[in-house]
């Protein structure tokens, strides 16, 4: 059976917000798909039944290298457009050559946060740039 190992840069993530592109980026955490447990005791001492449960999404949190041109001038956009703007996400598996390997996850979402990156005099880190999701309830 052939197999097709792949790395966490073998990913290509995109996002729009309120219908605007927001392009590429770098990293993606979260969306993790959960649901509540529910289980029943039947009388008689029968064994515990699992029910199952609703599903959950996790929030979804994506990052890039802030690039002062293009995502600095966005900030104050960004920022009203926390705990209100309609998100999109997806996150499409690449081949090793980066060609398309497979069809898209998409979520949707309301962000959350906004995230600038950390400051530092001393150091010499790339300077994130960071938006979290809180995620509707399904994956498509």
């Amino acid at each position: 059976m052939p197999v097709a190992p792949t790395r966490e840069d073998t990913w290509l993530v995109t996002l729009s917000l309120d219908g605007r592109d927001l392009g590429v980026w770098d990293t993606v955490s979260g969306g993790e798909l959960d649901s509540d447990e529910a289980k029943y005791r039947p009388g008689g001492m029968a064994p515990e039944v699992s029910l199952g449960g609703t599903t959950t999404i996790g929030n979804l949190t994506v990052g890039r290298n802030l690039d002062s041109l293009r995502d600095w001038p966005l900030i104050k956009w960004l920022a009203g457009r926390v705990g209100k703007g309609r998100g999109t996400i997806g996150v499409t598996p690449l081949d090793i050559d980066g060609a398309r390997a497979g069809d898209p996850l998409t979520y949707g979402g309301t962000l959350k946060t906004v995230t600038r990156p950390d400051i530092d005099s001393t150091g010499t880190d790339a300077a994130m740039l960071e938006l979290e999701f809180t995620c509707d309830g399904s994956v498509a």
